[in-house]
């Protein structure tokens, strides 16, 4: 598909749904670049195309989170594990810090995918969204292009090296959302008893 795969695969990536950049962005690097004998400033061109699909699906997540998405969390959030007083720090961060927490979250992974979520709830300018999240991806996917660029064939063997380390990173990382969830429902109780409490 071209520079057009990369595009619509990095858009599905920036609406959360589990297609990782870091598997998208260096096969570009390596199939679209390196075997296709082009020189070393198309990886920019990957990188640009790349940065250009997560700004269309950052911006789709982000208008439907801005349509619909309050009302939805006010209502059905602490279903999700979210408290009224997340959606008031969200608003306040937002309203003062909105475009360096969008620049940064567009180059962590795990985070990149569900930023423009309380971006469009809070209603962030979406002229500053824009930007911010495009100048954010950009590092990101550029960098993933070179390296697929650098690694060409060897990056099946890199890949080979690194499973025996994905069990203890996943072990890991299920801890630590299982320490989250308990303490996310402990926090949702303590506010749902605190709302009775002041209604009656």
């Amino acid at each position: 598909m071209g520079w057009f795969g990369v595009v619509i695969l990095m858009s599905i990536e920036s609406t959360a749904i589990p297609l990782p950049s870091e598997v998208i962005m260096p096969l570009a690097g390596w199939r679209l670049v390196l075997d296709e004998g082009q020189g070393v400033l198309f990886v920019f061109v990957a990188g640009f195309w790349g940065a250009v699909g997560s700004l269309i699906g950052s911006l789709i997540e982000y208008y439907i989170s801005r349509a619909g998405g309050r009302p939805f969390i006010e209502k059905y959030g602490k279903f999700m594990l979210i408290t009224g007083k997340d959606l008031e720090r969200a608003d306040n961060w937002f309203n003062t810090r909105g475009e360096l927490t969008v620049f940064i979250a567009r180059m962590i992974p795990g985070v990149r995918g569900f930023i423009s979520i309380p971006a469009g709830i809070a209603r962030m300018n979406v002229a500053r969204f824009s930007i911010f999240t495009f100048i954010g991806a950009f590092p990101w996917t550029l960098g993933l292009a070179w390296g697929g660029y650098l690694l060409g064939e060897n990056y099946d063997v890199i890949r080979d090296t690194t499973k025996p380390f994905d069990l203890p990173i996943i072990g890991s990382v299920i801890a630590i959302l299982i320490w989250f969830v308990w303490k996310r429902i402990k926090e949702i109780r303590a506010e749902s008893t605190e709302r009775d409490t002041t209604a009656s």
